[in-house]
């Protein structure tokens, strides 16, 4: 990595530092291939863009059929701890669809099992905890988080291999979950659809809720930071679970954490002599914070479906740019439909300070041509927009 004094320019970064000071701030010790399509950082950084760079949430999924062939004899967390099939996953839909990013194929509760935590994915359930989190006493059961980024190692290598093999076609983006989420997790022990156990800690055991947000955020940072040094161009952080919490325990359990992860992050990658990269917070359902998420320290906050393009833009300013929010159900419309669709979502976010995505996920049952159809109708009619 290049140190001395060009990396003090980092705790200054302004969103509109030009392109080229930035290739000159990237690490290169690793060798990776030249950048061919900057569209999605340009745009991540609020620069202007030539048309609307996109990418999907769970773009390496089990609607494509690729995808479920590699998946096929491999259990789950299995497959996450190979560099080599995480790569290929990752790999796959940017041979089917010219997306503008690509994001490494793992999953969020890599960090609870860092932490020492048992987490099995069960088939047509998901993830579970055999033994969560049930008492404050508990929480000594949880490794040292400072060792959470050594035990994650097999992440930053997925990330260099996919990074090489990728060969400069698009940005690769790094992810993690926040805190909150993390939490939800490892005190239902799997998914729910009220997280009254998580929630009934915040009331009942505030102070070891405190206590675990604060092990996961400190094991949070090292993570990304690692990703970054491994060769990820952006980061993600996906609140996932914001909606099981109204705006006063948003703002004292999940808030918090979220800015701490954003400041620490990028103190730790200026001190490593690691070139700023654009940070993404998705909270999902977390329409009630839109104010706060923009002032948090990202780059970019992405909405989901639920939220109007233009009133976000009212309520978050100028100084972010936004991505999404395209209901994933849309694209069981048709192609037509599809296109149509985009282009409205297009006409609302403006063309600038914007990277076009889903309002969440893609679902396993859905037809990898209106996939591909809904990243040419944003490629077609963003610069179709730029002309008027």
């Amino acid at each position: 990595m290049e140190q001395g004094s060009k990396m003090s320019l980092g705790r200054n970064f302004r969103i509109s530092r030009p392109s080229e000071e930035r290739k000159f701030l990237m690490p290169r010790s690793q060798g990776f291939p030249e950048l061919k399509n900057d569209t999605f950082l340009r745009a991540a950084w609020g620069e202007d863009t030539d048309y609307t760079p996109v990418w999907c949430m769970r773009q390496a999924g089990r609607y494509l059929p690729e995808f479920r062939e590699t998946r096929a004899a491999q259990d789950f967390f299995s497959t996450c701890r190979s560099p080599e099939a995480c790569c290929e996953l990752t790999l796959q839909p940017l041979r089917r669809f010219p997306l503008d990013a690509a994001i490494i194929f793992s999953d969020i509760l890599v960090v609870p099992q860092a932490l020492g935590m048992e987490v099995t994915m069960v088939p047509g359930k998901g993830p579970s905890f055999p033994e969560p989190l049930r008492e404050e006493r508990d929480l000594e059961r949880l490794r040292d988080p400072a060792s959470v980024a050594s035990e994650l190692g097999y992440v930053f290598q997925a990330i260099t291999l996919t990074r090489q093999r990728l060969a400069g076609r698009v940005p690769l983006i790094g992810f993690a979950g926040a805190p909150w989420t993390l939490m939800t997790y490892m005190i239902e022990g799997g998914s729910s659809s009220t997280m009254a156990q998580a929630k009934r800690w915040l009331y009942q055991k505030p102070q070891a809720s405190h206590q675990l947000l604060h092990i996961l955020t400190d094991a949070l940072v090292p993570y990304l930071v690692g990703q970054v040094a491994a060769g990820a161009q952006a980061l993600q952080l996906f609140e996932s679970h914001a909606g099981h919490l109204g705006p006063q325990l948003f703002s004292q359990f999940a808030l918090p954490y979220i800015r701490d992860v954003s400041k620490r992050v990028k103190a730790r990658l200026q001190e490593a002599g690691l070139a700023p990269v654009p940070m993404i917070i998705f909270a999902k359902d977390g329409h009630f914070a839109l104010e706060e998420l923009a002032q948090a320290g990202y780059e970019v906050v992405g909405l989901d479906w639920t939220v109007a393009p233009e009133k976000a833009r009212e309520r978050v300013g100028k100084t972010v740019t936004l991505q999404g929010n395209l209901d994933p159900c849309a694209l069981y419309a048709s192609e037509e439909e599809i296109g149509r669709l985009v282009q409205q979502m297009l006409d609302d976010f403006g063309p600038q300070r914007y990277i076009a995505n889903l309002g969440h996920g893609l679902y396993p049952d859905m037809d990898p041509e209106h996939v591909g159809a809904f990243v040419d109708a944003v490629h077609r009619h963003s610069r179709l927009l730029r002309q008027n």
